[in-house]
């Protein structure tokens, strides 16, 4: 896996992204003292509503940004976006006020909702052999899941030195470093289509692309498949194993860091799994373990207590499921768009996935502070596993890059039929100017 980063660009933006997620992790730490400096014991609301603010950003500033900067040099654009960041970083320890706090989480956010896809859409364009940017994948997987539990300890062992403040000029210098980093490369800029001149066909475009290709259809489904799991996780684990379990706050981070290390595993065995098995074959099935395990483990619990040994095995279990299909996304999205498209593609699956999130993650909680953790568990397991069988339903089995389909729109003289031999013929087929339906499904 390691081999992939031999490549200098790649290295330097893998490195990159590992500083700004550090950061990033230490930010949050940051966040929720802050917020409990400025609302005490209504913190955990003000948290609540700047996660909402920071989804409602991914959702609708994604599509809008890759509209723009389609049209500006990708290095210059990431090294922008990384300087906003560092400067709204730096100026969040003198805030004083909640709104402001909520002010600078959607400028935050919405720089990282810009940045994050264009970061995504660049790597292909890098690492144009399949096989090498499968480890790539794997890698930014591992970094994900590496952030989420090295960030809250290096925090941790701040804390003891230093106050919360300076957490902030950690995220800062995170930042600037990811900058540094970026502009020490060159970066490859796609030339938009000569006919996309129009900002809200810009806008679109990505999610036009998206829903119009059946393989990234099954996909969108999936997307609420992992959300519905991966909120149960992410906003009850605190809940059942202070609240439920009466355990001491360690073990929240041991629960989390074994949804994690589950995570890492599956991302460290990926690559030569996908080398032997298409896309569809693992993601699917995996995505179903996650609603199979959700409602396992609600029936286990049902008239029952939680036990912890069990609790660590199901978010072990999860995290392998929810790596398995997170990690393979990126080569369905570079399989389903040309070279052009795929910033604005990379932005349509950014937006869709955290709207899957938006719904989730209010209903993980509100079921389990209402309902209770067996109902939430079941009613989550239920939507993961019928948003499995949409995806199983959108996405054909049968699923090859050569697709045979004709032009009896185009002039027998029009340069693509020139190149393809006749109107009727085959070649890896993606939705773009030319291509803009999915042929039908011929059999045999």
């Amino acid at each position: 896996m390691l081999s992939v980063l031999a490549h200098r660009t790649y290295r330097h933006l893998f490195a990159a992204q590992v500083i700004a997620l550090i950061g990033t992790g230490m930010l949050t730490v940051a966040l929720g003292l802050l917020a409990f400096r400025l609302a005490g014991a209504e913190a955990g609301a003000v948290l609540g509503t700047a996660l909402a603010i920071k989804m409602a950003a991914y959702v609708l500033v994604a599509p809008v940004a890759n509209a723009f900067t389609g049209q500006l040099p990708r290095r210059a654009f990431l090294v922008a976006t990384d300087l906003v960041r560092a400067g709204v970083a730096l100026i969040l320890p003198f805030v004083d006020q909640v709104w402001q706090v909520y002010v600078l989480v959607f400028v935050l956010q919405s720089c990282s909702a810009a940045f994050t896809p264009t970061f995504q859409a660049t790597i292909p364009d890098i690492l144009p052999d399949e096989s090498e940017y499968t480890r790539a994948l794997s890698l930014s997987r591992l970094a994900y899941d590496l952030e989420n539990l090295l960030s809250p300890t290096l925090a941790a062992l701040l804390l003891t030195v230093i106050n919360f403040h300076w957490l902030f000029g950690g995220t800062v210098v995170g930042f600037l470093c990811s900058a540094a980093l970026i502009v020490s490369v060159a970066l490859p800029s796609p030339t938009p289509s000569e006919r996309r001149s129009g900002i809200s066909d810009r806008t679109t475009r990505g999610l036009r692309i998206y829903l119009a290709t059946p393989r990234l259809r099954g996909l969108l489904a999936l997307n609420l498949a992992v959300s519905a799991a991966g909120a149960m996780v992410i906003v009850n684990t605190v809940v059942i194993v202070q609240a439920i379990l009466q355990r001491p706050q360690n073990d929240v981070a041991v629960a989390l860091g074994l949804f994690g290390g589950g995570s890492m595993l599956a991302a460290l065995l990926l690559p030569r799994v996908l080398d032997r098995l298409p896309d569809r074959t693992v993601m699917i099935p995996a995505a179903a373990v996650l609603g199979v395990v959700l409602l396992a483990f609600a029936v286990t619990t049902w008239g029952g207590a939680i036990g912890w040994p069990m609790l660590l095995s199901v978010w072990l279990v999860l995290g392998i499921g929810y790596s398995a299909v997170q990690t393979p996304t990126g080569r369905l999205l570079r399989r389903s768009a040309a070279r052009e498209d795929r910033p604005a593609v990379f932005a349509a699956q950014f937006a869709l996935s955290h709207a899957a999130w938006l719904l989730t993650y209010p209903l993980a909680g509100w079921l389990g502070a209402r309902a209770g953790m067996p109902t939430a568990l079941a009613t989550l397991g239920v939507v993961s596993l019928g948003a499995v069988a949409a995806a199983a339903r959108l996405w054909p089995a049968s699923d090859p890059d050569l697709v045979e389909h004709m032009h009896a729109d185009l002039d027998p003289d029009h340069p693509h039929l020139q190149a393809d031999c006749g109107q009727r013929h085959a070649h890896a087929f993606v939705i773009d100017d030319l291509h803009q339906r999915w042929p039908a499904h011929r059999p045999g």
